[in-house]
């Protein structure tokens, strides 16, 4: 353990009503045998950091998700990692589970297994914005999708399929169409005439525009009427209407990555579900439905194959940041950067906020 950590530290957190205040004078997390305790250099803003608190309101609960950072002790089980190692990965924030997991914090604890060390040459910003928290949404939508594959060992031929990844320059898209391509599958896509280079960039063969009243037609005709997987970070009533239009003749899954309008439902050969990166653990989640999950051992082994095998990839460059944004400020940069997120200002990057 690193012989300089503090006694207290400031952190985000939920105060009455889910109201989240920067509070100094918080405890230092207590880490368990899995655990690695973290300096925190650099978080990442995410969507999930403020409707959580707005959703289930719950005082006392650490928020933030996204980090890059030093490592400062290791929990009794841990083998990967020691003490001075730089890691990027994503927390449970808002865990009612365990109330002291978040990343808006000077240290932070969290899974050796569920983060990854940081290749050499990648500062902290670029770190971070490889956007752990996408990586556990997209990983538990391939995995519900059942299209997942082997990172070690890419689909290829037959085995390989068109997916319709919406909203490619989100960023949880550009994350999606990244893992996907990395599992050998092609990816369509759709964004705003202005973003298409983008998106394209990050692996997606064909982009369309999304306010095109032909989008859905689109997809399908491009598709030969063929797709089988759409992958929705919206759930909204205009994007879900397009998934459904897309997919084929056969039908197939529609994977929303936030509630979506169960009475636009309407074909049923297409199955409607919604997943939560914080499921990826495999352990359950104790939340309200639709949010609530029961466990799933077979997820569980499934997600710590998955995060060894992406490890090899980050270490091969594999895997591209997102584009950034750079908040200064510190903590005080935080809660007006969620607030952009919550009035959708931000769009095709990453907000990082530098703390050290």
């Amino acid at each position: 353990m690193a012989s300089n950590i503090p006694s207290s530290q400031t952190i985000i957190r939920q105060h009455d009503g889910g109201i989240l205040k920067v509070t100094p004078g918080s405890p230092i997390p207590e880490i368990e045998g899995y655990h690695v305790l973290v300096h925190t250099h650099a978080v990442g803003l995410c969507p999930c950091d403020f409707k959580m608190p707005l959703r289930f309101p719950t005082p006392g609960l650490w928020n933030g998700c996204d980090f890059s950072g030093t490592v400062v002790a290791v929990g009794s089980d841990v083998t990967r990692f020691q003490v001075g190692d730089t890691v990027f990965g994503a927390v449970h924030a808002s865990n009612q589970a365990d109330p002291q997991s978040g990343s808006y914090a000077e240290y932070l604890k969290a899974e050796a297994d569920y983060i990854f060390k940081t290749p050499p040459g990648i500062d902290h910003v670029k770190a971070t914005a490889m956007y752990g928290t996408g990586i556990a949404t997209i990983a538990m939508a391939l995995y519900s999708l059942k299209i997942a594959g082997d990172l070690s060992a890419p689909a290829e031929g037959k085995a390989s399929e068109v997916v319709l990844v919406f909203g490619g320059s989100s960023t949880v898209g550009m994350m999606a169409i990244q893992l996907l391509k990395l599992l050998g599958h092609r990816v369509v896509s759709t964004s705003t005439e202005k973003n298409m280079e983008l998106v394209k960039s990050y692996g997606a063969e064909e982009v369309f525009d999304y306010r095109s009243p032909t989008c859905g037609a689109d997809i399908k005709r491009y598709t030969k009427n063929s797709l089988r997987n759409a992958i929705d970070p919206f759930g909204e009533i205009r994007t879900m209407s397009i998934c459904y239009e897309a997919i084929g003749r056969a039908g197939g899954k529609y994977c929303a990555l936030e509630q979506y309008q169960e009475a636009l439902a309407t074909r049923p050969t297409v199955k409607p579900f919604l997943i939560m990166g914080s499921s990826i653990a495999g352990r359950g989640l104790v939340l309200p439905d639709p949010y609530g999950s029961p466990p799933d051992p077979e997820l569980g082994a499934w997600s710590l194959r998955f995060y060894k095998d992406l490890q090899l990839l980050v270490d091969k460059g594999k895997l591209k940041e997102c584009p950034q944004e750079i908040l200064s400020g510190k903590f005080d940069a935080i809660l007006p950067g969620l607030d952009r997120l919550k009035n959708k200002q931000v769009s095709g990057k990453k907000l990082i906020v530098p703390l050290v």
